[in-house]
């Protein structure tokens, strides 16, 4: 769909790249021209997807890093700036969740979440960010979900922690468009990820109640989030800062009245038509 060279020569930071979605999008941004630079804390996925994007003929670094720790991204940033000499695209994947009632959780397990999710955001588009602006263009995408403007029973330090980085994203989008770096993010809904499958719905039960909530009647997969991952890091959306792509085949729209109409037989009976 897009042109291979569409990212040729860019260079791109991807956190949480050596697994799921973040792979994904890792290896499509090699395959689209971009030299790709992997973080996330355990370092052995890392360096199996940097070889599979050295397979592609596209330059690939990974580096252990640990988001939440400032010094880490510094180190991080560091080493980019060593094997590259810039950075063009910050795409913030990186997440942590725990899913439980609220009144159960502990102090600890809050502030991992925020540390992961919203500090660790922080810190590497403000270190993307002054190297972008410094360089006079960029583009920094960040992985949310609808959930951060819902709200999501079970899953409050999420839902806080990706209702920050959504201000994070509007404020910078207009803070820095007029220097040349846009910052946009993601929502994706139910992707289906062997690391999903394991966790959210590792019960058939459990996966037809949750497509029973999606208007488009599939789950996502990695390759929808990496397109529009392509689409936002790319020249195509260059009037585009300060927005959240939703992808999430309508579920976030709710379906309420989808299923009173579906009941009365009046979606059958116009799809024989």
């Amino acid at each position: 769909m897009y042109s291979k060279d569409l990212l040729k020569d860019k260079v791109a930071v991807v956190t949480g790249g050596g697994t799921g979605i973040g792979k994904v999008v890792a290896l499509e941004l090699a395959r689209h021209g971009a030299h790709v630079v992997l973080a996330a804390r355990q370092l052995d996925r890392l360096s199996d997807a940097a070889k599979e994007i050295e397979g592609l003929g596209r330059k690939a670094l990974a580096v252990a890093t640990d988001i939440a720790s400032f010094d880490q991204v510094k180190a991080l940033f560091e080493r980019v700036d060593q094997e590259f000499g810039r950075v063009d695209l910050m795409v913030n994947n990186a997440a942590a969740n725990f899913i439980r009632p609220s009144e159960t959780l502990t102090s600890v397990r809050w502030r991992k979440v925020i540390d992961i999710v919203l500090h660790g955001t922080f810190h590497c588009t403000l270190e993307a960010g002054k190297r972008m602006l410094k360089q006079g263009g960029g583009s920094v995408i960040n992985m949310v979900t609808a959930y951060a403007w819902r709200g999501a029973p079970g899953l409050l330090p999420s839902a806080s922690a990706k209702a920050g980085v959504v201000a994070l994203t509007r404020t910078l989008g207009v803070e820095w468009a007029a220097r040349g770096v846009r910052v946009n993010a993601i929502a994706p809904g139910f992707i289906d990820t062997p690391q999903s499958r394991e966790r959210l719905w590792p019960e058939e039960w459990i996966r037809e109640e949750l497509l029973s909530e999606v208007p488009g009647r599939k789950f996502g997969t990695e390759l929808d989030v990496a397109n529009a991952v392509l689409y936002l890091a790319s020249p195509l959306a260059s009037y585009v800062t300060g927005e959240v792509l939703v992808v999430d085949g309508g579920e976030s729209l709710g379906k309420g009245a989808l299923r009173v109409i579906e009941k009365a037989g009046a979606v059958r009976r116009a799809a024989k038509k």
